[in-house]
């Protein structure tokens, strides 16, 4: 560990000519790494300045290196108060008695200094996108998860979620929840070749894809539905996540926040704590890219590398837009919560593989001849395009429906339940409503 702390002291003060963050005053750079604190407000004070994709990369790079030297010297202060050896961190104080824990000086004693580190490197993910520093923040967070002891799971224990049932109650949440009758069925297929996806990908159709996901370690050997696997894989639940609360993003009273994984598990995850009237989704996040160790699990469906029907415009939306950036790689996505999270009537700018590997979600999509009964929303406050999303519950009462959307009801649509192990293809421009039917787990693959 100390060599590795070195090291990353010795990467975040060697800067080359090219270098992005030289673009930041000197004043500034003189601060690394000795006075981080500062150098992280100033830098986040930049960060909210400027829409995030208009932020110059040398304050979110200046945000990234110095949260990177605070966490080295919370590492190196609370590796002082631990035993030498690097299987375990043991604290000394442990050893001496009771009346250790009242002297001030180990007020960052036990975990608690493991706790902010972890929350500090997060940050600079989830708020600076890491700003190249990826790898280096991964291996500060591998090595601390190597020889910490799991923390302990007090509550979640007590649930009996961590241990004897170490799978999330998905079978008997389908028997309570709301499983609407299908009556338009998806086609389907079972793995089919990639000959045959092309094939139906000029079609325009969405396909439902049975099969595919055999062999990923995710649903097996390594497997996202044990609470156990994934609290380990988030360093003891203590990894940050962006959350929404709310039912979805269209409510009024929709939220964000970001949590600690664990929290997030306890509030919304655990049947006999969590709240019913109350949502919280992962929702749209690259998980990925900020853990690692769970890409890993999983892998880019082939049907991905296969080329879709050019168009040089394409709808989506109500109106004919500039198709997006070609894509080197596909956009990876995460989407974690549980019975009753919704995605509102949409539509996105890429193909898409969603591939549900916990649990089940009802899915309903609507082809983009549909729209003009679809009742797209328009530019909001702020000038936020909204465009791309409906008006409609596509669930509400008939009733309902009639009153306020009587074109609604006329519109024609597929639909299906996406079961663990299935993946759905949703041709570019396809409006689609999502409603997890269980704790459920999903990654959407976009490309184009």
């Amino acid at each position: 560990m100390q060599q590795l702390l070195k090291q990353t002291i010795s990467a975040i003060v060697a800067h080359e000519d090219s270098d992005p963050i030289l673009d930041c005053p000197a004043s500034v750079l003189a601060l690394l790494p000795d006075h981080p604190d500062p150098l992280i407000a100033l830098a986040h004070s930049k960060l909210h300045t400027f829409p995030f994709d208009s932020v110059p990369v040398c304050w979110r790079r200046v945000y990234t290196d110095a949260s990177v030297a605070k966490a080295v010297a919370l590492i190196e202060h609370g590796l002082a108060g631990f035993d030498g050896d690097d299987t375990c961190l043991q604290h000394k104080d442990r050893k001496r008695g009771r009346g250790a824990d009242k002297n001030p000086a180990n007020e960052k004693s036990g975990e608690a200094w493991v706790d902010e580190v972890v929350q500090v490197l997060d940050m600079a993910v989830i708020m600076a996108g890491a700003a190249g520093r990826e790898g280096m923040i991964d291996d500060l967070l591998s090595a601390l998860h190597d020889f910490t002891p799991p923390k302990a799971s007090s509550q979640m224990k007590r649930q009996r979620l961590d241990q004897d049932c170490d799978s999330f109650p998905v079978g008997q949440q389908m028997q309570s929840s709301k499983v609407p009758k299908i009556q338009y069925p998806i086609q389907s297929a079972t793995a089919p070749s990639m000959q045959l996806f092309e094939t139906h990908m000029k079609t325009a159709q969405p396909l439902c894809i049975k099969e595919a996901l055999t062999h990923w370690p995710a649903m097996h050997e390594r497997p996202w539905s044990s609470p156990a696997y994934l609290l380990d894989k988030t360093l003891g639940g203590r990894r940050l996540i962006p959350v929404e609360i709310g039912r979805n993003y269209t409510d009024a009273d929709w939220g964000q926040s970001i949590i600690t994984f664990r929290e997030f598990m306890q509030r919304y995850m655990t049947p006999d704590i969590a709240d019913p009237t109350k949502v919280g989704y992962l929702a749209q996040h690259d998980l990925f890219s900020q853990i690692p160790s769970l890409r890993k699990d999983i892998a880019i469906p082939d049907y991905c590398y296969t080329s879709p029907p050019s168009s040089d415009l394409f709808s989506w939306g109500t109106a004919r837009k500039p198709p997006p950036p070609q894509l080197e790689e596909p956009l990876l996505n995460a989407w974690f919560g549980p019975t009753g999270t919704v995605s509102p009537l949409h539509t996105d700018p890429y193909h898409n593989i969603l591939c549900q590997v916990v649990g089940k979600k009802y899915i309903r999509l609507y082809s983009p001849d549909q729209t003009d009964k679809l009742y797209p929303k328009g530019i909001e406050g702020g000038g936020v395009d909204m465009s791309n999303t409906s008006e409609v519950d596509a669930e509400a009462t008939p009733e309902k429906l009639d009153a306020d959307y009587p074109l609604f009801r006329h519109a024609e649509y597929v639909e299906t339940v996406l079961a663990e192990g299935e993946c759905l293809y949703i041709p570019v421009g396809w409006w689609h409503y999502v409603r997890s039917l269980s704790v459920s787990f999903s990654v959407s693959f976009w490309w184009n």
